[in-house]
């Protein structure tokens, strides 16, 4: 079931000429149209100026269309009245944490959310408790955000999402800043996130994280060059390199070694090596 439907999608940024009038400027979004489904991971890239942070930031209202429309489980974002009902369902998460962190005190900022949304103040106690359960942060409710690390600050980032109770999490790049261990352990709540049903969309310049989505979107200079699972987008290297992109380095090594195309995740040429070693 679709859950979000880009149709004919078009972002213009305007300018402001010598003469002080506003006139068109460039389009980020160029004609784009897709579906996502409920419960789906969802992986969208493409190199800097793709338009990849711009499409995600349409997903719940932060921008509205130039033309065309994006509907969120049936409302229009471009209907001002149900802009809310939209970022109920829809929840964002940024590349800086530091962005989204309001206030000073971990719990205090997961709460804030839930907060702004009327909800009882027993059921904000739960959902604050169960959200930093959730990304390992419980033992850390009543530490200030300022004393956090970078990756411990995206947890609490990610927990004042989930206790928001959308339907769908967008995550535009929220691994950049992270070092291998923090994205990794980023990737797990999203990956155990969509196991429970909701639908998780994640805007990443890095390969080895696509290859764990279900589907992947490929933007280039704001249209979408390709829509495939990440499998079929490993094998195909004459797309990976139109879009500007880089193959996983287990992909490549996978080329390098001669090993058969058909080993397309980091599991399948691990487990493909470890079977025919001697």
């Amino acid at each position: 079931m679709s859950f979000i439907c880009v149709k004919d999608l078009v972002i213009e940024f305007t300018r402001i000429d010598e003469s002080g009038s506003e006139v068109a400027g460039t389009r980020a979004i160029d004609g784009i149209s897709l579906d996502i489904e409920k419960g789906s991971f969802v992986a969208i890239v493409g190199m800097n100026g793709s338009g990849k942070s711009t499409l995600a930031k349409c997903f719940n209202g932060l921008l509205t269309p130039t033309s065309g429309d994006v509907i969120v489980d049936g409302f229009n974002t471009k209907d001002e009245d149900h802009l809310w009902d939209v970022r109920r369902r829809v929840g964002m998460v940024f590349q800086n944490p530091d962005n989204q962190i309001v206030s000073s005190v971990v719990e205090d900022d997961v709460a804030f959310g839930p907060e702004n949304l009327g909800v009882e103040p027993a059921e904000i106690r739960r959902r604050v408790d169960e959200a930093l359960k959730k990304v390992g942060m419980y033992d850390l409710k009543d530490k200030g955000a300022h004393m956090l690390s970078g990756g411990q600050k995206q947890r609490v980032a990610i927990a004042g999402a989930v206790a928001m109770r959308p339907e769908c999490i967008v995550f535009d790049e929220p691994t950049a800043m992270l070092d291998p261990r923090g994205r990794e352990s980023v990737m797990e709540i999203v990956k155990e996130l969509n196991s429970e049903g909701i639908t998780c969309i994640m805007i990443t310049h890095f390969m080895s994280e696509v290859e764990q989505a279900d589907r992947v979107i490929v933007l280039k200079d704001g249209r979408l060059l390709c829509d495939r699972k990440p499998s079929e987008l490993f094998t195909d290297r004459a797309m990976i390199d139109e879009a500007g992109l880089e193959m996983p380095a287990l992909i490549e090594l996978r080329d390098r070694a001669g090993l058969p195309e058909s080993l397309t995740t980091t599991a399948d040429i691990a487990d493909h090596i470890k079977a025919h070693r001697h």
